[in-house]
């Protein structure tokens, strides 16, 4: 295998890994940044890249599964997006608490594009920090 079709290869486990980790489902998308970085170094920005749009595209399922959901018991997640609004899911990286807020804001039909932004975001700086951290640590 040409080394191209092993980075290929590589960005479309990690797309995987992180899709399924903003889910219910243990994707482990960390793990596998990490080890594609120490594999690959210079796939740094397309790996944050690839690894964003999945955990993004995770969250987003998640928020479209709340839209779903019929009223649920108000907790924690509902009353900090009641109080905060869409910038409280730059904490949806957070494990736990994340998919709740992810769920929550689609119950709560929040704008879509604001979801999607601040979900982004928050999910591009964590493995942004990941990457510097592990960067800094091998160095």
């Amino acid at each position: 295998m040409d080394p191209s079709s092993a980075e290929s290869l590589s960005l479309v486990g990690l797309f995987a890994s992180s899709f399924l980790s903003a889910t219910l489902l243990p994707g482990n998308s960390e793990i596998v940044l990490v080890a594609l970085l120490h594999q690959a170094p210079a796939l740094k920005w397309p790996a944050l890249l690839v690894a964003t749009i999945g955990n993004t595209l995770g969250g987003m399922t998640s928020y479209a599964i709340g839209r779903f959901i019929p009223k649920p018991r108000e907790g924690r997640a509902v009353a900090w997006l009641k109080r905060y609004g869409p910038a409280a899911l730059l904490l949806a990286w957070a494990p736990i608490v994340g998919d709740a807020l992810c769920v929550a804001s689609g119950w709560l039909r929040q704008n879509v594009l604001a979801a999607a932004a601040f979900i982004a975001v928050g999910k591009f700086a964590r493995y942004w920090v990941l990457a510097e951290g592990f960067a800094m640590f091998v160095r």
